[in-house]
Parts: structure tokens; C-alpha cells; sequence
């Protein structure tokens, strides 16, 4: 049997190309080379831009694939390309979509269902807030593809399945936003978060995201569908920092600052990724009811997280660069309200 991931060398495809060579399938990585990997010998290198048709086209050659799992993905010009080359060469795409697909939509609510997926887009926000639009247009864009690969399966049975997720937390998570957390637990300050309502964590484990692409990929039900996929539990984030300072063995302090300010200091998202504006919260009963799917549990999950990321203390990463300004920000703000 013959697999393809396209990307695979960060946060789940290093995960997703260990299980398919257990799974005993061949394994072929398409990706553009810039980010260095160390993925199995026996994996087979494709180099190309996908987002060049012509290019990505000549990479794959007269390949055929009993599964293509596509991680890097990101709007309908570049899905309309994979139907084009890939029709008639695979057994099944399996396309990891977002539950951003649902932030754009209008007139649904928490957790968002598979079946809240069709209606109403809500208007291109402006430019100005370059956050929103640009979490806006990641949606939109994510819907476009999921819509190319639908209208596909609808009129020649392209073989695809969408997996939506919410945020994927992970010991090769690139974002390194459960790591960014730790250092500053370990440091001893505050974890500054904004003072207004927080939305409901409610992420989901690498490790899942794998079992959900293993099961599709051997569920011929599941051709032409859409899956969420995430965690049972859903938390506040003070929930989640004080058990993952239970976790790290540290006290845990938090800095409530207006969100404006944290804007204006560009201290977002660094300080505190999980307190986003643009982050989704999924039901997940459908994976579990038709696909099988058995979820980590949270605490679990993250006890192996912290478990992991504390052997690399204390290597900062890039969003820690700013942990000075944040602390300034914290002593600034104390100052201010002693004066006044």
C-alpha cells in the first residue's frame, strides 16, 4: 500500500508518517525541503511548491496512492488542483480542515456540529484588525476547499474526507503554546492573559488526531464526509493553567491586563495562546459515534505534555523573546496604580 502526506514535518506529520509505515503502508512526504525533518530513511522525498499546480504536478509524476493525507492545505485554488491531478490516482484524501470553518459561519453557537456547517457566511471584516481578518480568511478559505472536494465527490465521487479541527496540542507543536506556558511558569512571573471572558478550551491531542486519519483511512463510510474532531472536556483556560502548574510543580500567577493593551504592546498571542478571539470548540459525537473514535483525556494528555516539554527547559523559544516586555508591562501597570 502506498501513502503521501503532503507536509509531514510538523506538529502531527512526523506522528502521522510513524503510523502509516506501522500500518505497513510505503510512505511518500511532498513538501517544499525548508523545514528540516528527521523522518524515517525509508520515507520517499517529493520537493515542490504545491501551491504551484504545474510544479506540484510534475513532482508526483504518473504516482498513484491508496491514501494521500494532506496537511497543508489552506484554500479552494489549491484543492481545485489535487482534484485535477489526483482523480483516478488514489483510494482516499484525507483533508485536515479546521473548526474555523464554523467561527466564519453566522447564527451558531458552541460546540459547533457537522450539521451547523451549511448557511450564511458572515461579511469579510476589514482589514484594520489584521487579527480578524486574517482568522476570518483562514475560515473562508478552509470552507472554499471543503467545498471544491464536496462538489468533487458529488459529481465524479472524488474519494475525500474532511477532519475539522480545533487547536492541536502536541509535543512538536511548532507554536510551542503549552511550552510558551511552562517557561513562564518556570521563570516564576505572571502569565499575562486579557481581563474579559475567555472562550472554552476545548482542544484536541496529536496523538488523536492520528487515530482519527488511521480510522478514516480504512472506513469506506467515511468517503465524502466531514468529521469533528476533538477532546470530551471542555475547560476555562484559569482550569487549564492551574492544572498545568499543578503539572509543572510551580505556583501559578496570573496578570489579568485589558486586551486592548496587550494589542497595543504586541504582546498577543505569545503571552497566552489559548486566550484567542478566533479559537473553536467542537462536538465531537459523531467521530465517536460512527467512526469509533476514543479521545485522551485531557488531563492525561497533558500530564505526557508537561511531562515531555520539561526535559527541554529551560530553551526559550521564539514567543518567550518578548517575556521581558511582558514583565515591564506587569510593573508599569503597578506603578500606575500605586500613583494613582
Amino acid at each position: 500500500m502506498r501513502a503521501l502526506v503532503i507536509g509531514g514535518t510538523r506538529n502531527v506529520g512526523p506522528a502521522i508518517v510513524q503510523a502509516l509505515l506501522e500500518a505497513s503502508y510505503s510512505v511518500t512526504v511532498l513538501n517544499r525541503g525548508v523545514t528540516a525533518d528527521d523522518l524515517p530513511r525509508e520515507v520517499e522525498r517529493l520537493r515542490a511548491d504545491r501551491t504551484d499546480a504545474a510544479q506540484f504536478r510534475r513532482a508526483l509524476g504518473g504516482r498513484d496512492f491508496e491514501l494521500v493525507v494532506d496537511t497543508t492545505l489552506y484554500n479552494g485554488l489549491d484543492a481545485d488542483a489535487v482534484v485535477k491531478i489526483l482523480s483516478d490516482r488514489i483510494g482516499r484524501l484525507i483533508f485536515l480542515s479546521t473548526g474555523q470553518v464554523y467561527l466564519v459561519r453566522t447564527g451558531v453557537q458552541r460546540p459547533f456540529k457537522e450539521s451547523d456547517y451549511p448557511g450564511p457566511v458572515m461579511p469579510e471584516p476589514s482589514r484594520v484588525n489584521e487579527s480578524d481578518h486574517a482568522n476570518w480568511l483562514y475560515g473562508y478559505d478552509k470552507r472554499e476547499a471543503e467545498d471544491v472536494f464536496a462538489r468533487a465527490w458529488q459529481s465524479k465521487n472524488f474519494p475525500f474526507t474532511s477532519l475539522r479541527l480545533p487547536m492541536v496540542n502536541s509535543e512538536r507543536d511548532h507554536y510551542h503554546r503549552i511550552y510558551g506556558y511552562l517557561l513562564r511558569l518556570h521563570d516564576g512571573g505572571p502569565i499575562l492573559v486579557p481581563d474579559d471572558r475567555s472562550l472554552p478550551v476545548r482542544h484536541v491531542y496529536g496523538n488523536d488526531v492520528v487515530q482519527a486519519i488511521m480510522r478514516v483511512a480504512n472506513d469506506p463510510r467515511a468517503a465524502g464526509q466531514a468529521y469533528n474532531i476533538g477532546q470530551d472536556e471542555t475547560l476555562t483556560l484559569d482550569e487549564v493553567l492551574r492544572i498545568l502548574a499543578d503539572f509543572a510543580g510551580t505556583p501559578l500567577r496570573i496578570e489579568r491586563v485589558p486586551r486592548r493593551r496587550l494589542n497595543a504592546a504586541g504582546l498577543l498571542p505569545e503571552c497566552s495562546p489559548f486566550s484567542g478571539e478566533w479559537m473553536s470548540s467542537l462536538d465531537n459525537s459523531r467521530s465517536k459515534a460512527e467512526l469509533g473514535m476514543q479521545y485522551t483525556p485531557f488531563q492525561q494528555y497533558l500530564k505526557r505534555l508537561v511531562d515531555y516539554y520539561r526535559r527541554l527547559l529551560p530553551n526559550p523559544v521564539e514567543g518567550y523573546q518578548q517575556r521581558q516586555r511582558e514583565l515591564a508591562l506587569v510593573c508599569d501597570t503597578k506603578k500606575k496604580e500605586i500613583t494613582a
